[in-house]
């Protein structure tokens, strides 16, 4: 048995801000909400994404020749302790190519290295290894291969291996679920990729009605997930935990839509068609003309069919190709039939000023 609820307004379509857009941060605009639900959703994602969504990181590092952390390493200008923390800068991103072979287990990445005197003596004293040197050969992408790890001084032959696991958050050295090998060294891992969540809610109109939510959420990562796929990834993650709850049910719920949705077409077209020609983008030449035919508003010259408008004075087919581009990127067309919102040539103009007198009330 279902129960009837009234309409819950909802947002259809996510804006992003394309003008402040990158790779590690996006603006998303979402609207309308019931008054409240700006702020439950908003605080919801953000601590989802805050704490829930993993990314790979290095969990443990093995050089060869170097037992543990606190020493120094031969031809190598930093010690094991600054090595360290340069590789917890390490940005790494994980895009499964098939689908099927997703998987979470931890990786072995092994790397060689080899710097002749040459080489050194190329780069002015000092061969500066990065993190794309050593990671180069894995399924993992580098987010900042030119991070630096280490400054080699003198000839150097060791191999390096690293270990790569998932996980959320930031962990611990000891919560590792690894089986370390002989000198290798288990490091903490922060393996949240989500930066800063910034969330906003402000007031957006609906019909009359100014007092439902806009929710506005900034979203700043490290690169190793976009923006997009950490929204994304965290209402899936929502969506999941909520489910649970349907267990619970015992009436279904159906929302009312009929005649709120009609309200809100009519106020929605009723709002174009009062807008006066003078406030679209139209060249003075057909603005003139249409002036001069008595057409003050776009509920005048929709209403009106196209052979009609092509018998007003100097008005030619130049004019009426612009003015339709113009009315079809506002969702509307000459000849339009209006008669399901009571509006026909002859009313139009009563319509309009009815409409408008409606909105001052309703804003006094």
């Amino acid at each position: 048995m279902a129960v009837k609820y009234g309409k819950f307004e909802m947002p259809e379509t996510i804006k992003v801000e394309e003008s402040t857009q990158s790779d590690t941060y996006s603006r998303f605009i979402v609207e309308p909400f019931e008054r409240g639900f700006g702020h439950t959703i908003g605080n919801a994602l953000r601590r989802v994404m805050l704490t829930s969504l993993e990314a790979p990181a290095i969990v443990s590092v093995h050089i060869e020749g170097v037992p543990h952390e606190y020493m120094a390493v031969e031809g190598v200008v930093e010690d094991m302790t600054h090595i360290i923390l340069n590789i917890k800068g390490s940005l790494l991103r994980y895009v499964p190519k098939d689908a099927e072979k997703a998987s979470r287990l931890t990786r072995t990445v092994t790397k060689d290295v080899e710097i002749t005197q040459e080489q050194i003596n190329e780069n002015g004293g000092e061969y500066k290894v990065t993190l794309g040197d050593l990671m180069g050969a894995s399924d993992l992408d580098v987010v900042n291969p030119k991070h630096h790890l280490f400054t080699i001084s003198q000839p150097f032959i060791r191999r390096v291996t690293f270990k790569v696991g998932f996980g959320r958050g930031y962990v611990t050295f000891d919560r590792h679920q690894v089986e370390p090998v002989v000198d290798e060294i288990v490091i903490d891992s922060a393996f949240s990729p989500v930066s800063l969540v910034n969330y906003y809610v402000e007031n957006t109109r609906v019909g009359q009605d100014t007092d439902f939510d806009k929710l506005i959420l900034e979203i700043t990562t490290d690169g190793r997930i976009s923006p997009q796929e950490a929204l994304t990834y965290a209402s899936q993650i929502g969506i999941q935990h909520l489910s649970v709850f349907d267990q619970l049910k015992t009436h279904s719920i159906s929302f009312d839509q009929g005649e709120v949705e009609s309200n809100k077409d009519r106020d929605e077209i009723m709002g174009k068609l009062a807008l006066k020609i003078n406030e679209i983008e139209l060249s003075v030449r057909s603005t003139n003309c249409l002036q001069g035919a008595d057409i003050d508003t776009i509920g005048e010259l929709v209403i009106m069919p196209e052979s009609d408008m092509l018998r007003f004075r100097n008005f030619g087919k130049k004019s009426l190709t612009e003015i339709k581009q113009k009315l079809e990127e506002m969702g509307l067309s000459l000849g339009m039939d209006l008669s399901k919102y009571g509006i026909t040539r002859d009313n139009i103009k009563t319509m309009i000023d009815n409409y408008l007198e409606e909105k001052m009330e309703a804003q006094s």
